[in-house]
């Protein structure tokens, strides 16, 4: 990759990148969606997406305007996707797994105009869920919505075949823009700027309340341009992409990474299933692969997979939380992905800030999360004094430049403090850059455990636990305390077959770490607690914990 060159997609926006890959990629195949046997061509796809255009503007949505999209990973995703680009319109992805009252916040905090939905997912009805969240549409007709706690919601439009009397349907929708001349999008896409916000992603909630981060036309494109030259893609590759559409992962290093560079997007399902997932990649000769790392978990030790012809695997990105060393072995040797990398980022740096490349080291690959992505820079301060710090020295990870988000949607203080005077987004993830320009991810700020005066980082323990022979996955959190303040406690799920103790955990941890950094509760579970993307939610950890443990009073002390 020639860090240096100028991506093509500088100085354009999203609408732009598809117009002219669709040109010059007509009948390539440009997304396949197996369980709704849908397969569209570049050609195909630029007119769906004009159409929807088209239809958007005849009900009044235009360039700054708000839409929310609150689906599983269906095919009108990807349309709506560029098609509110094509006119500048703002995109809010809305978590799918979100309830009533999360859709309420969303929908009132992003100030969405229009919504886009599905009708069911597994046991979530969510005609019935909107209508929970406002109860006023029971008497609203289609095209007059006039609510008291959304004021700015106009219309609602059902992806799905049934649409109830306050919706469009996804085909009378389509039809309401029959009327819209060609020239009028055309006219409204030349006025678009490539730093125009573009999308409003909501943080994936780890850590509690949502916010929503602005990221443009430039955010998103160059980040997508770069992810994709780490793996050297072209317009040969086939990308799988099972990871969910609403979160930057799906959206950005998946769909609009694959339109960048003409590539074919495979999608198996509208949610994560490792055997259909495994089944899409041999039936399509699939390239690349996405996941984190508990899809290539459940990936690994499907039943069907060492029957699977995997051969076409070339490279692909596994992300979204900490990659166990082990789990990245078992990709290379048992998957045969061979110049799989490993990105690091988050929401607010629209997402990659560093990845590793297609022909690093091996052994750089499994430790590190490679080096920063071209044109950004990336410091580690103390998270104290704010001084930067060394390499090999622990600190909050830093970084600048063409990433970093415009600010989260009407929250001028919690922006002031994520991105300080000098431009610079502070994660509030502990790292360490390594003498060889790399970096390793050491832990959260929040994370941190002070227990008796002795600073402990989680993931020093979980890294330490991963080693151990019955253990398959591992969250680390602390819990209040009344002699020590806090303690340690240890969700374990065992691998197949596998048996422990928690006298044999804790015993294992004293054998290898200090005898302060051994967990003083240890749980052996079957699942934890996750967003949609796979990260485990340590703050739900801790208050089941506080529960079962009896801790409320010490977890309400007040603290000097």
């Amino acid at each position: 990759m020639n860090d240096t060159a100028v991506p093509w997609v500088e100085g354009l926006t999203i609408g732009g990148v598809l117009r002219e890959v669709a040109r010059r990629r007509q009948d390539a195949d440009a997304q396949v969606f197996p369980q709704f046997q849908v397969r569209r061509s570049y050609r195909q796809f630029d007119d769906e997406v004009d159409s929807a255009a088209r239809a958007l503007l005849a009900l009044g949505v235009g360039r700054g305007d708000h839409v929310g999209l609150w689906a599983t990973n269906w095919p009108h995703w990807p349309v709506v996707q560029f098609a509110t680009a094509r006119i500048g319109a703002v995109l809010v992805t809305i978590n799918p797994a979100y309830r009533a009252h999360e859709l309420a916040y969303v929908l009132k905090q992003s100030d969405c105009q229009l919504l886009f939905l599905i009708d069911k997912f597994k046991r979530s009805d969510y005609f019935a869920m909107l209508h929970e969240a406002a109860p006023g549409l029971a008497a609203a007709r289609r095209g007059e919505l006039n609510l008291a706690d959304f004021p700015r919601l106009r219309h609602i439009v059902s992806l799905a075949a049934g649409a109830l009397p306050e919706m469009w349907g996804w085909d009378k929708f389509l039809g309401q823009g029959a009327g819209v001349p060609s020239e009028q999008l055309d006219a409204c896409a030349a006025q678009l700027c490539p730093n125009d916000p573009i999308n409003i992603q909501y943080t994936s909630g780890t850590t509690g309340f949502p916010k929503g981060a602005m990221l443009s036309h430039r955010n998103l494109l160059l980040n997508a341009f770069y992810v994709g030259a780490c793996q050297q893609f072209s317009e040969q590759d086939r990308l799988c992409t099972p990871v969910p559409f609403y979160h930057c992962f799906g959206c950005v290093l998946g769909v609009l990474c694959a339109a960048v560079y003409g590539a074919a997007l495979i999608v198996p399902h509208e949610y994560f299933l490792p055997e259909a997932t495994l089944e899409a990649i041999e039936a399509e000769r699939a390239t690349a692969l996405y996941g984190v790392p508990t899809m290539y978990i459940a990936m690994l030790d499907n039943p069907t997979r060492p029957e699977r012809r995997l051969g076409s695997l070339r490279t692909g990105i596994m992300s979204g939380s900490p990659c166990p060393l082990e789990v990245m072995q078992r990709v290379l040797k048992e998957m045969g992905v061979a110049d799989i990398t490993i990105a690091y980022g988050e929401t607010e740096a629209s997402p990659v800030i560093t990845q590793t490349r297609c022909d690093d080291p091996v052994e750089l690959r499994v430790k590190t999360v490679g080096r920063p992505i071209p044109g950004i820079e990336v410091k580690i301060v103390d998270p104290a004094s704010g001084e930067p710090l060394g390499p090999n020295q622990q600190g909050e990870l830093c970084t600048r430049g063409h990433l970093v988000m415009l600010g989260y949607y009407n929250m001028p203080e919690q922006t002031a403090r994520a991105i300080d005077a000098e431009g610079w987004l502070h994660t509030g993830d502990l790292a360490t850059r390594l003498d060889n320009g790399c970096y390793r991810i050491t832990g959260r700020i929040k994370d941190l455990v002070i227990r008796g005066g002795e600073n402990i980082y989680p993931r020093e323990i979980e890294e330490c636990l991963y080693t151990h022979p019955a253990v398959q996955d591992v969250a680390v959190v602390g819990v209040p305390d009344t002699r020590y303040i806090e303690e340690l406690a240890a969700w374990i799920r065992l691998k197949p077959g596998a048996t422990a103790t928690e006298d044999e955990i804790r015993r294992y941890c004293q054998a290898h770490l200090a005898h302060f950094k051994s967990p003083r509760y240890v749980r052996f579970v079957t699942e934890f607690p996750q967003t949609v993307t796979g990260k485990i939610q340590k703050f739900k950890i801790r208050e089941v914990m506080i529960a079962e443990l009896g801790l409320g009073a010490a977890a309400e002390r007040e603290m000097a």
